[in-house]
């Protein structure tokens, strides 16, 4: 008996695919995202729709499902902490391995192999394999437009709002020459 639940939002039934290859079916489902999929900067939030366009085809090792993940991630702007939202168009491609398949190949296989998915009696679960390509796909650095130019590194106004902001500021190490020159300056004006 499988353990995973038939009902699962990300869990699919491929019982009409499996043993047949060639044999394949299309679907198309939105999920709700359980918990935030990302980062701390940037990701699609808990609540938020995922939607799916799935082929499942059957091969001879399983059941190989291709497709896109669509999302919506939200986070802010590292340059000027503006809120940024992105619209995600993902590639899912993954083999779902049939268990005796799965069993031989890990006799064979050798450390460096990657962890291999397999299906569940005739259920699969795609909730990590659309984690792991919206995850990939989300930017390290998020900006709100390609040419933000940020916050003052001084004062922390934003530098699209003011594009000749700037501060006459003297180097610590040359302040006691700026100290003479202020110095000649006022002797000058009382001459």
């Amino acid at each position: 008996m499988p353990s995973q639940e038939a009902t699962g939002p990300w869990v699919f039934d491929t019982r009409e695919l499996i043993r047949r290859p060639g044999a394949m079916r299309t679907v198309s489902r939105d999920v709700v995202a359980p918990e935030p999929i990302g980062t701390d900067v940037v990701a699609v939030a808990a609540g938020q729709q995922v939607g799916m366009e799935l082929r499942l085809e059957s091969v001879v090792e399983g059941v190989l499902v291709t497709g896109s993940a669509r999302a919506v991630a939200t986070g802010v702007c590292v340059r000027c902490l503006d809120p940024v939202e992105l619209a995600l168009d993902v590639p899912v491609q993954e083999l779902f391995a049939y268990a005796d398949r799965a069993a031989h190949h890990h006799e064979v296989a050798t450390e460096d192999d990657d962890e291999e998915l397999t299906l569940d009696g005739d259920l699969m679960d795609l909730e990590s394999v659309v984690r792991d390509a919206v995850v990939t796909a989300l930017p390290y650095q998020p900006v709100c437009r390609p040419d933000c130019p940020g916050l003052c590194s001084h004062c922390g106004a934003r530098l699209a709002d003011d594009p000749g902001h700037h501060h006459d500021l003297i180097d610590p190490r040359w302040s006691a020459l700026a100290e003479l020159a202020k110095a000649d300056d006022t002797n000058e004006k009382r001459n």
